[in-house]
C-alpha cells in the first residue's frame, strides 16, 4: 500500500532536484537504483523504472522471496516464502494482517494449498514440510524423511496427500490429515527438481537433474516407466506440466528442449524445439490444446500441441523465469529477470500489459481464486499484487 507522503520524505535520504511541474508521483529513491536509472536514460520505455503499478506490496520478508501461492477458495489469501527462512500468510488489501509461518531453519522453497483450501504445505531447504491449518492458522504437523532440501511440494487433486521432491534424489508422500509417511519413491540419481500427481490422482510423474522423468504408481511405489536417452533430454529437467486428461507430460530442461511424453507408455511422442537456452517454466492452457514455455533465451513461446509448432514467439528484455495462465482465458502472464510482469494475448502473441514495481528478478507468480489479482514475488524481498480483472 502507498505510504503517506510525510513518511516517504522521512525515508528518503537522497536529494532529488525537480521543478514542481515535473512531479508526477512521489516515490522513495533507493541510492543503488540511481546509476541503473542513468544507464537506461536513453530509452523512454526504461525511464519509468520507478513507477509502481501494484495495488498492494507485502514487505514482511527480510530476504529474497522465492515462492507464492494464492488460496483456491479465499480470493484475498496469499502465502509467500523466501530466503529469510520464513513463510507468511497475508491478505490482499489488508496491510494490518499477516501471520508468520515459523519453524523452518532454511529457505522456504515451495508453498502449496490443498485443493479444498483447508491446508497449506510449506517446504524448505531444511528438508522439512510443515502443514498449516488455514481456519485456525495453527501448525497441524511437521512431515520428515528427506535427507536433503525440499525442491517442490504438491497436493493430491482430491485428498490431503502431500508429495514432495528432494535434493537427495528421493520423492516422498504423506497423509497430511494424520501426519504419517505413506511412501518413498527412490530411483532418481540426482535432485528431483519437478513433479506432480496427474489430475486424475492415479499416477505420479517426477523429473530430475539426472535428465530422466520417472512415472510411478502412488499406492505401490512401483516405478512404472523411466524416460531417458535419445530422443529425450540430455541435461537436467527444470519444469513439468501434466495435461488435464492425465495422458501427457510436458517436460523442459537445461538443454533448452521440451518433450511430450505419453504417460501410459513412457514414450516420447513429440518434441518442441525452438528455445536456445534453458527452459524455466511450462504451462498448459486449461481450455485449449496449447502450451506456453519460458526460457533464459528471453522468449515465451506459445505452442499449438496438435501441430507441435510455435503459434507465436514473445520476446522479452531478459530471461523468463515463471509463467501462469489466467484461469481459462486466452491470457498468459510471465515473470522476468528484468523485474517486469507481462500479460500476453496468446491468440495474437502480443504483450497487452507490462506491470512495473519490482526492482529485481521475478521468482514466482500466482493468480487469485477470483482471477482478479495477480501476485508476484521477487529477489527484491517483496510480493506485489496487480489488478488483472480485465483479462479473464
Amino acid at each position: 500500500m502507498n505510504a503517506p507522503a510525510s513518511h516517504e520524505e522521512e525515508e528518503d535520504h537522497g536529494e532529488v532536484f525537480l521543478d514542481e511541474s515535473d512531479i508526477i508521483q512521489e516515490v522513495v529513491i533507493d541510492d543503488e537504483d540511481l546509476p541503473h536509472a542513468v544507464d537506461e536514460e536513453g530509452s523512454d520505455d526504461e525511464f519509468v523504472d520507478d513507477a509502481d503499478d501494484s495495488v498492494h506490496t507485502f514487505t514482511g520478508h527480510t530476504g529474497e522471496v522465492y515462492t507464492v501461492a494464492c488460496s483456491p477458495i479465499d480470493a484475498m489469501l496469499v502465502a509467500t516464502g523466501g530466503g529469510d527462512d520464513k513463510g507468511f500468510m497475508w491478505k490482499i488489501g489488508r496491510g494490518d494482517f499477516a501471520q508468520e509461518l515459523t519453524g523452518h531453519k532454511d529457505s522456504v522453497s515451495s508453498l502449496a494449498f490443498s485443493a479444498d483450501g483447508q491446508l497449506l504445505a510449506s517446504g524448505s531447504f531444511d528438508g522439512l514440510i510443515q502443514i498449516w491449518d488455514i481456519s485456525s492458522g495453527n501448525l497441524k504437523c511437521t512431515l520428515e524423511g528427506p535427507g536433503g532440501g525440499i525442491e517442490w511440494v504438491r497436493w493430491h487433486p482430491r485428498g490431503h496427500l502431500v508429495l514432495a521432491g528432494s535434493e537427495d534424489s528421493t520423492v516422498w508422500m504423506w497423509n497430511a490429515d494424520r501426519g504419517v509417511y505413506l511412501n518413498m519413491f527412490s530411483g532418481h540419481g540426482a535432485s528431483v527438481t519437478c513433479g506432480d500427481f496427474t489430475p486424475d490422482g492415479k499416477i505420479i510423474c517426477t523429473g530430475s537433474d539426472d535428465a530422466t522423468m520417472r512415472i510411478w504408481n502412488p499406492k505401490s511405489g512401483e516405478n512404472i516407466h523411466v524416460v531417458r536417452g535419445h530422443p529425450y533430454h540430455t541435461e537436467g529437467l527444470t519444469a513439468l506440466a501434466l495435461s488435464s486428461d492425465s495422458t501427457l507430460a510436458l517436460s523442459g530442461s537445461n538443454d533448452g528442449s521440451v518433450h511430450i511424453v505419453n504417460i501410459a507408455t513412457g514414450k516420447v511422442v513429440n518434441s518442441l524445439v525452438s528455445h536456445s537456452d534453458s527452459i524455466e517454466c511450462i504451462g498448459l492452457a486449461p481450455s485449449s490444446p496449447w502450451a506456453a514455455t519460458g526460457g533464459m533465451d528471453q522468449k515465451l513461446i506459445i505452442w499449438d500441441l496438435r501441430q507441435s509448432s510455435p503459434r507465436s514467439i514473445c520476446e522479452h528484455e531478459d530471461g523468463v523465469t515463471c509463467l501462469t495462465w489466467i484461469g481459462t482465458s486466452r491470457y498468459v502472464v510471465t515473470g522476468c529477470v528484468d523485474g517486469r510482469v507481462r500479460i500476453w494475448d496468446s491468440l495474437l502473441g502480443e504483450c497487452v500489459r507490462t506491470f512495473t514495481g519490482h526492482t529485481d528478478a521475478i521468482q514466482s507468480l500466482s493468480v487469485s481464486a477470483n482471477h482478479e489479482y495477480l501476485v508476484s514475488v521477487a529477489l527484491d524481498n517483496t510480493a506485489r499484487v496487480f489488478e488483472i480483472a480485465e483479462y479473464h
